[in-house]
């Protein structure tokens, strides 16, 4: 097994004819390409991988292999090869089996994003990011100039039920610490699932999976994450049942599609978010779900299509949104207990 490489952003490779036999052999066994010694090149992809003459001596990976010194152990904008992958976690997975050294490099590309970076037998840096997060791409530079970016990725909506009930019930304070045991419960969970929060307010969270990085798993690691929040929100639920006498639940929306990804506001006051009619449909599911329930859409059940998940899905009737001209297929994730806590539409 080789890592799979989708493609080239950039090459800044060069090496010396006597390590050029190592370093295609290298480039075939580790990343699968083509190793013919001389001129190795990427199918679809113009341009060689390799070009001969005498290269450079770069610095090596720190110890433990993780960027300790980006000063002066290892500078990311040095000349090197940036390759696209599916599954980053994958690829890191087959560095490892391999017995190949590598770094990663987190948020450099973006709240949430992560690069990997390796070393081909002549020195040369190699990059590994995953698919739609090379910011040298031209769309890319295209949207980040102007402040956001247009990602395929699984926005979820979390909301409690019950906490108008909470809040008339408790003191603002008993509020406020029952609020952070939520969110604190939410966010590590999130966290797990390898999603990022983007926004926290009043008992409501916005997760992302897949953003602003692209990864072909978004939809799982939400529906996972999805499963985990109700689970163990029933522990909290029940905890403050026992304690305050106080009826929560939880209720979760999941979306699938194209997202913007960036900066919106005003130049005093401004966020990075997540918008688009994919992020809307989310948040109506989750206004939609029961507690102990999460609702997702067809876009994130057909992505689940032929994976082995253990974990039980029920297919309801069609849904018409607010704001959609027509119902969208809905799935529903159940937890054990469920109860009708929503607020009157």
């Amino acid at each position: 097994m080789t890592i799979k490489v989708l493609g080239l952003h950039h090459c800044g490779v060069r090496v010396a004819p006597a390590a050029a036999e190592a370093v295609a052999r290298f480039y075939a066994d580790v990343l699968g390409l083509p190793s013919d010694p001389g001129r190795p090149e990427v199918p679809g992809v113009p341009g060689h991988w390799l070009d001969a003459g005498e290269h450079a001596q770069l610095h090596l990976i720190g110890a433990e292999g993780r960027l300790v010194d980006l000063g002066g152990g290892l500078d990311p904008s040095e000349p090197h090869v940036a390759l696209a992958v599916p599954d980053l976690a994958a690829a890191r997975a087959e560095l490892e089996r391999l017995g190949v050294r590598y770094g990663v490099l987190e948020g450099r590309a973006g709240p949430g994003s992560e690069q990997v970076f390796l070393r081909d037998p002549a020195g040369n840096l190699i990059e590994l990011h995953a698919a739609g997060a090379c910011r040298c791409a031209a769309r890319a530079r295209q949207q980040e100039a102007a402040g956001y970016l247009r990602v395929h990725g699984a926005v979820m909506f979390a909301d409690m039920r019950g906490f108008t009930t909470v809040s008339e019930r408790l003191a603002p304070d008993a509020v406020a610490g029952l609020l952070n045991e939520y969110f604190e419960l939410l966010t590590d969970i999130t966290a797990l699932h390898e999603g990022e929060v983007f926004h926290l307010a009043g008992d409501g969270l916005m997760a992302g999976f897949g953003l602003p990085a692209e990864r072909p798993d978004a939809e799982r690691l939400a529906v996972s994450c999805a499963r985990e929040m109700l689970q163990r929100f029933d522990g909290l639920a029940d905890a403050w049942r026992r304690r305050l006498g106080v009826e929560t639940g939880l209720g979760i929306g999941i979306n699938a599609g194209e997202v913007v990804v960036g900066q919106v506001g005003s130049p005093r006051h401004n966020s990075y978010t997540l918008i688009g009619d994919t992020v809307n449909v989310a948040s109506r599911l989750s206004q939609r779900a029961r507690a102990g329930e999460a609702l997702f859409s067809g876009s994130v059940q057909r992505a689940l299509d032929g994976q082995r998940l253990a974990m039980s899905i029920l297919q309801l009737p069609a849904l018409q949104l607010r704001g959609r001209s027509s119902p969208v297929d809905i799935f529903c994730l159940p937890a054990a207990e469920r109860l009708d806590l929503r607020p009157a539409f």
